[in-house]
């Protein structure tokens, strides 16, 4: 596991909503869900991807947009649309509400559909916990992800899944689903000109790339600088110099905070969960050294957090 790789078990593609929506003209699909996280992909056709509160993007054949939650967006024909609004939750319209179609998991064909109609596929995804935050703090309220890249053969899949309707299906959308977004968010990470995260941009170092492997791998391993810089094979001098100018922060103060991301989420989830546990799997033999570092990083103790976990956790 990397330090990519990790944000993505707050993202849970089982639980996303997954839609296909075949539409035409004029038509004001309105997603009230509050995802976190939502990925917008038109497998055919146009549209008007319009956030609450932020400027319309266009969204042509083969593009991605990806929408931070919790605030509602609309997906219109035009901004200026004549179309009464259609909201869209755990199901959306049908053609007795609006005239559009749209099932959870699957693409209805639509005899007779006008040359030029759209196809919206939508998945949002149920963001939670502290290691899903970081993912959502390292993208922006829109991001766009252009035609091609591995994003656009995953695309090209997901389009000959949804016009069928067979065994197994959501199973297969719902994967397909968790692939793009990986992909998509790779590929704008690594656009000419992109800005990436610190810690991402950081793999494409040899030696700092295997040390933020090795710490994910292993993150209640007793490290030191010195046995991470045995393990990348560089001097200890080496490694703290690289990994700092790099990351922006020492190893073992980067290693520290992921292991207090750990283990808020193991306070959240695990009510049974005693501290001593807690701390022995985010790798602190004894209780009292666990919470010193989790009220240090966190600013409330571990007890302290547990209690506040709905106002912390919940994305």
């Amino acid at each position: 596991m990397d330090a990519f790789g990790d944000l993505f078990r707050g993202v849970r593609a089982q639980g996303s909503l997954f839609g296909s929506s075949t539409l035409s003209a004029p038509w004001s699909l309105h997603f009230v869900d509050g995802a976190p996280l939502t990925l917008c992909t038109v497998l055919d056709g146009a549209g008007w991807i319009v956030p609450e509160g932020r400027a319309p993007e266009h969204l042509a054949r083969g593009e991605t947009l990806i929408v931070r939650g919790p605030a509602s967006f609309s997906f219109v024909d035009e901004i200026d649309t004549e179309a009464e609004p259609v909201e869209c939750g755990e199901d959306c319209a049908t053609p007795e509400q609006g005239g559009t179609l749209h099932r959870l998991g699957w693409n209805d064909a639509c005899p007779g559909d006008p040359a030029g109609a759209t196809t919206l596929v939508v998945g949002a995804y149920p963001v939670r916990g502290e290691i899903g935050r970081r993912l959502l703090d390292a993208v922006p309220d829109v991001l766009r992800v252009e035609p091609g890249g591995t994003a656009g053969a995953v695309r090209d899949l997901l389009a000959a899944e949804v016009a069928v309707d067979a065994p197994g299906q959501q199973v297969v959308l719902d994967r397909l689903l968790d692939w793009m977004l990986v992909c998509a968010l790779r590929d704008w990470f690594e656009r000419p000109g992109g800005e990436p995260p610190a810690w991402y941009a950081a793999h494409r170092d040899p030696v700092v790339g295997q040390a933020l492997r090795l710490l994910h791998a292993e993150p209640a391993a007793p490290w030191t600088v010195s046995s991470l810089a045995e393990r990348t094979g560089v001097s200890r001098a080496t490694l703290a110099k690289r990994f700092a100018d790099l990351v922006g922060e020492p190893p073992l103060t980067y290693l520290t905070r992921w292991r207090m991301t750990l283990a808020a989420d193991i306070l959240a989830e695990r009510d049974a969960a005693t501290l001593a546990e807690v701390a022995r799997t985010v790798g602190y033999s004894d209780a009292f050294g666990f919470s010193a570092a989790f009220t240090r990083v966190r600013g409330v103790n571990p007890t302290q957090f547990r209690q506040r976990r709905p106002e912390i956790t919940t994305a």
